[in-house]
């Protein structure tokens, strides 16, 4: 007979055999048990994680002559016809080349049909996904309330493209990737029983090139054993996975914590030299510090560890590395990924990445120890207080021993804002309503401008302020705090702000004042009452005792006098 691959030969013929799926296995052999077995399944999962050959254990389980059983026996007729494929009432369907309409149609026809070989007839179809819409359609009512004979075991690696009506009406099982700890022990009895000679750390390497699948480890293992010779070793592992060794990653290790930019690239350019991917080998190293982070942090969880074997060599490096400096490390490799993922020198990349891993400061080491220090010496001055406490000596003595200081002088906070009464009587003096409605039309356009111009904190002053009176080249704001009025006024870069922007908008040139809410009605009455303009007759304010209470309560800038 021709020699059939190691997956193959090795594929599960039982639910105990299915590595890493017990929340799958274990459910299903209840359903079993109790004789609960539903009319649809679907499993979903990564490739190689054992869901068309949970799906076929599923089939023969059912179907065995000593059912109701958690196990199938392979010995009866049935499960050695599925296992062989002989049982035509257990139909494999490949949805990837059966995607059509009529390929469901006729599995709708032949539905009704009993089987006729075992109990029940089971429809396993593999990446469902790949089913069209019309195809889903055709098979959503039979799916739903399919005769009692009939079993629906659905497959994919992409459940999200599956619409939400079939998944609904299907109980669903969630494969996960396998641990690289369970693939290498599954490894090592088949290794066993088939006679392969191995190193430990090369299935270790297998394990974790497989990134959770089963049927991958089991492809390498198969490559490695036809490449080695007798025996396979690590390095016939690394070949054929591309993986690199670990003794480079602690000699690259090295070269960073002791800053030697040369020794880095020179054992980074031998590696590029062997035919390494630099995308492979950066998510290597990456992983390869998580490693030395979880060791140095957990210990204890050792099973989470993946990339690293705790060695004398590893131990010793990562005592020397404090876990600021990986996490340091860890950022920049991955900065450098993400930019490797759309350039064409991703070579380049890989270096300047070393580069800067080599240019860390050690400064966490020398902290850590100074705190101690620190530590320390708080310890032995509370010794010596408590040591004077119990000894009891007078407070005159202490007091002799220390000259007493003069205290510190307070300095006095600074005096509230001073608003210029002359500037502001001035500019009402020659003030006009057309002037004021100028700015006012222009001032909202004005902080939208400072917004864009990213000057948010002179924008943030104008919150709360407004402009109250306006001649043809300048204008008063009033603020509704003194401290905004204050910090206004005395910020150079927000007067200059304002004015240019309000000048670029109304084609003038503005000086501002500023002035408190609080003070804004005393000036204004002041100025109201002793500078009244006198240029036109209409101007002046009637001596009617109505009109003068009404300018004593609104303001003479809101009062219109018709006769």
């Amino acid at each position: 007979m021709a020699y059939q691959a190691l997956y193959r030969v090795w594929r599960p013929q039982q639910f105990a055999d299915v590595v890493g799926q017990e929340h799958v296995t274990k459910t299903l052999q209840h359903a079993l048990l109790q004789q609960k077995t539903t009319h649809a399944y679907l499993f979903t999962g990564p490739r190689g994680t054992g869901k068309t050959s949970a799906a076929k254990i599923l089939a023969k389980a059912v179907n065995c002559e000593r059912a109701p059983v958690g196990e199938p026996c392979n010995e009866c007729a049935a499960c050695r016809g599925i296992t062989d494929g002989t049982i035509p009432d257990v139909i494999e369907i490949d949805a990837a080349s059966n995607t059509g309409v009529d390929d469901i149609r006729d599995i709708r026809d032949k539905v009704k049909y009993a089987p006729s070989a075992v109990k029940y007839k089971v429809y396993i179809i593999d990446e469902v996904h790949m089913l069209s819409i019309g195809a889903f359609n055709a098979l959503l009512k039979t799916l739903e309330e399919p005769p009692k004979h009939v079993i629906f075991i659905l497959a994919t690696t992409e459940p999200h493209k599956i619409p939400l009506t079939i998944v609904s009406r299907c109980q669903r099982f969630d494969f996960k990737r396998i641990t690289s700890r369970d693939i290498m022990k599954r490894l090592s009895y088949i290794a066993g029983q088939t006679g392969i000679a191995y190193d430990e750390q090369a299935l270790n390497i297998i394990a974790h090139a497989a990134e959770g699948g089963m049927r991958d480890a089991l492809s390498l293992l198969d490559q490695a054993v036809s490449f080695s010779e007798g025996k396979v070793s690590v390095k016939d592992a690394l070949t054929v996975t591309g993986s690199i060794s670990q003794n480079y990653f602690t000699e690259l290790a090295w070269a960073i914590q002791k800053k030697d930019v040369a020794k880095a690239l020179e054992v980074l350019g031998g590696l590029l030299q062997q035919g390494k991917d630099a995308t492979r080998l950066i998510e290597d190293f990456i992983l390869y510090y998580r490693d030395m982070l979880l060791y140095k942090t957990a210990p204890q969880i050792e099973e989470a560890i993946e990339k690293v074997f705790a060695d004398e060599e590893m131990k010793e490096i990562s005592s020397q590395i404090s876990t600021d400096e990986i996490y340091q490390y860890i950022d920049i490799l991955n900065r450098a990924q993400q930019d490797m993922r759309f350039s064409n020198l991703a070579r380049i990349y890989l270096e300047v990445a070393f580069i800067k891993l080599c240019e860390v400061k050690t400064s966490a080491r020398p902290q850590n120890d100074l705190v101690e220090k620190l530590s320390l010496k708080v310890e032995q001055l509370e010794e010596e207080i408590q040591s004077l406490k119990q000894n009891g000596l007078p407070r005159v003595e202490q007091a002799e021993t220390k000259p007493q200081q003069a205290p510190k002088k307070i300095p006095r906070a600074s005096k509230g804002f001073k608003v210029q009464v002359g500037r502001i009587h001035d500019i009402l003096r020659e003030a006009t309503k057309q002037d004021l409605n100028l700015i006012k039309s222009r001032w909202n356009d004005m902080i939208e401008t400072l917004n864009s111009r990213q000057m948010r904190s002179q924008s943030a002053l104008l919150n709360e302020a407004e402009p109250v009176a306006a001649s043809a080249h300048a204008f008063v704001i009033k603020f509704k705090y003194e401290i905004h009025c204050q910090m206004a006024m005395e910020n150079q870069k927000f007067l200059h702000a304002i004015t240019s922007i309000l000048g670029e908008l109304t084609g003038r040139e503005y000086q501002a004042a500023g002035v408190p809410e609080g003070e804004w009605n005393t000036i204004r009455e002041d100025y109201i009452h002793h500078h009244k303009e006198e240029d036109t007759d209409e101007e002046k304010v009637p001596e009617d005792p109505l009109i003068s209470e009404a300018i004593k309560l609104v303001g003479s800038d809101l009062i219109e006098i018709k006769d």
